[in-house]
């Protein structure tokens, strides 16, 4: 007997499969990850992430405004400081003048409507490539928290509607939102990389920022005392739930593929928008094999980034959001 019901009728061409695909990607989806750097003129590609580049601030302003025209409408800045610069604090991350402030000013005077997100942790501006300050072998955590709050008023001071910590530290969320309020600065949200793994897709992104922990004695030589290990599932529900309770508006998990599964548990426990960072690994992986004529790029980019929105995303951080928008327009 033949069945009454083929689910095969629904694939039967384009057309039926466009009406009722499940999962429909759209430039609302992305936030554009940017890297700044210091001078004129500056547009320099990332060895380890083809296609993908720092800029200067004046062209800073150009890329902004191409992402508007594309219908990519928000943003998330990193800035890769002089070595000079840095030190075990911090300090140059609270600089009024500083680098990610101007450039937090820059996006919004050529973008008033872009929104703004800035990267929050010590790594970029830290002479041991930490994310918190080091002391007797250790990152130390809560000195560590009070220099992040700081960094937080820093950035909603020079424009940013959304501060996204990174660092992994204990407490930070409610530090960051405490200081936050108190400074009178209560409609800046707080996207939290709440889920956040000591992963080997980082290498490209330590690249682009000069921001890997030095090799030297009594310096921690990996941050998986802060970040998470890779083997756990239960810790990425506590972790999101303290971030949640703590005050944060968004909640994030890093990376992307590889850690489907969490996304899953947390779009299951929470009602909260969770973002996904497919980081730089994931990028230069599918850039390498699609050189090596292995790959499809175009098929395999679009594939990746709808498994994560199907996975529970709301929000997906990912340097192909300018090749992914243009190609489904």
């Amino acid at each position: 007997m033949f069945p009454i019901r083929r689910n095969r009728r629904l694939r039967t061409n384009e057309a039926i499969r466009s009406l009722v695909r499940e999962t429909i990607i759209s430039p609302n989806d992305f936030l554009v990850p940017l890297f700044v750097v210091e001078g004129n003129g500056i547009k320099e590609e990332i060895a380890s992430m083809p296609n993908y580049y720092r800029y200067s601030l004046d062209l800073l302003k150009e890329e902004v405004k191409t992402l508007w025209s594309l219908g990519l409408k928000s943003v998330l800045l990193f800035v890769k400081v002089d070595d000079a610069l840095k030190d075990n604090k911090g300090i140059e991350a609270l600089n009024p003048d500083g680098l990610m402030q101007r450039a937090i000013k820059t996006v919004k005077d050529v973008c008033p409507d872009m929104l703004v997100m800035t990267d929050v942790a010590l790594d970029p501006f830290s002479s041991y490539g930490h994310d918190g300050i080091v002391e007797g072998g250790k990152i130390i955590n809560d000195a560590t928290v009070e220099v992040l709050a700081e960094m937080s008023i820093s950035h909603a001071e020079a424009g940013a509607d959304f501060v996204a910590p990174s660092d992994m530290m204990d407490g930070r969320i409610l530090g960051i939102r405490e200081g936050l309020d108190q400074s009178n600065f209560l409609d800046v949200g707080i996207m939290s990389y709440s889920a956040k793994y000591a992963s080997a897709f980082y290498g490209p992104f330590r690249d682009a920022l000069d921001s890997a922990p030095v090799d030297m004695v009594n310096v921690p030589k990996d941050k998986k005392t802060y970040q998470m290990d890779f083997a756990n599932r239960d810790e990425a529900i506590r972790e999101t739930e303290m971030d949640i309770n703590e005050g944060a508006d968004i909640v994030m998990v890093k990376p992307g593929l590889s850690y489907l599964d969490i996304v899953r548990d947390i779009r299951n426990s929470f009602e909260i928008p969770i973002a996904v960072y497919q980081v730089s690994g994931e990028y230069a992986m599918l850039k390498a094999a699609a050189e090596k004529g292995w790959l499809d790029h175009d098929a395999v980019m679009l594939e990746q980034i709808t498994s994560i929105k199907r996975a529970g995303a709301d929000i997906i951080a990912s340097y192909f959001a300018k090749d992914v928008v243009k190609l489904i327009s």
